[in-house]
C-alpha cells in the first residue's frame, strides 16, 4: 500500500519548494505556486544537507513540541533536503550506504513520500533527489483518509512514511514487522527533531485508513504507511 515519487526543477516557476533565500508566501517558485500541468518526470537533486548544526541535541529535545496550526509560508528547497536527510538520508558509504537511522539487517525497508500543493513526490535516498510523479493538490484527500483531519491540509509539506514490510520479514519473519514499525518512529524522531532545527514543527499522524493513503499516494503492491507528519511553519 505505498507508492513513488517523481521531481522537477526546484527553480522552475510554479516548482514546489521556494529557492532557499526566496520569501515564502506562495508566489512563483513556492510550495503554493502550483500549475495545472502533468509533473514533468524527471529527476532532481536536492541541495546538500548541512552537517554541522549548531544547535544541540538536548535543546531540541526540550523545544520539540507537536504543531498542528500552519502559516501559509512555503519551505525552501534547502529545509526540505535537510528533512529529509534527517530522516533517512545517506551518512557515509562503505560497502552498503549508511543512514541516518539504523535498521534491522541493513535492508531498509523504509521510503519518504512527499505530499504538497504541487503534487507527490519521493525521496530518492541515494541521489538525494525528488522524483515527481503526480502533480495536483493531494492534501485534502490525505486530510480525509486521516479520518477527516483537515487541519493537516494546511501544512506546506506532509512526509508520509511507507514501508516495504518483505524486504524485513523474508529475513527475519513475523519479527520484522516489529522491526519496520521500530525504524519508522526513529525516522520520523529525526523528522520532528531537524523540523525543531529549522524553526519549524510538525506532529506524527497515526489515525488513517491504509487503502485510502494508499489510492492517495497510488502506491505499488507491497508498500503500506506507517505514519503521516505534516511539516511547516509554526502559524
Amino acid at each position: 500500500m505505498r507508492t513513488s515519487l517523481c521531481l522537477v526543477p526546484l527553480l522552475l516557476a510554479g516548482a514546489l519548494l521556494r529557492p532557499a533565500a526566496a520569501v515564502a508566501t506562495g508566489g512563483a517558485g513556492g510550495i503554493a505556486a502550483m500549475t495545472a500541468d502533468p509533473v514533468d518526470e524527471r529527476m532532481e537533486r536536492l541541495p546538500a544537507p548541512d552537517r554541522s548544526g549548531s544547535r544541540t541535541l538536548e535543546g531540541l529535545l526540550q523545544a520539540r513540541l507537536s504543531l498542528r496550526g500552519f502559516s501559509a509560508d512555503t519551505l525552501s528547497a534547502a529545509e526540505v533536503a535537510q528533512l529529509l536527510w534527517a530522516a533517512g538520508g545517506v551518512t557515509q558509504r562503505t560497502n552498503f550506504s549508511h543512514r541516518t537511522i539504523p535498521s534491522a539487517g541493513a535492508l531498509y525497508p523504509l521510503e519518504l513520500y512527499l505530499v504538497t500543493s504541487r503534487g507527490l513526490a519521493r525521496y530518492e535516498v541515494e541521489t538525494h533527489g525528488l522524483h515527481w510523479y503526480r502533480s495536483g493538490d493531494h492534501r485534502p484527500r490525505l486530510a480525509q483518509a486521516a479520518l477527516g483531519q483537515k487541519w493537516m491540509q494546511a501544512a506546506p509539506l506532509l512526509v508520509v512514511i511507507v514501508a516495504e514490510p518483505e524486504r524485513t520479514t523474508r529475513k527475519y519473519g513475523e519479527r520484522g514487522h516489529d522491526y519496520v514499525d521500530m525504524e519508522a518512529g526513529m525516522a520520523c524522531q529525526n523528522l520532528l527533531l531537524e523540523a525543531t532545527a529549522l524553526g519549524l514543527g510538525g506532529t506524527p499522524v497515526g489515525a488513517f485508513a491504509d487503502e485510502q493513503v494508499t489510492a492517495v499516494l497510488e502506491l505499488p503492491a507491497g508498500r503500506v504507511p506507517r505514519l503521516i507528519v505534516p511539516l511547516g511553519h509554526p502559524r
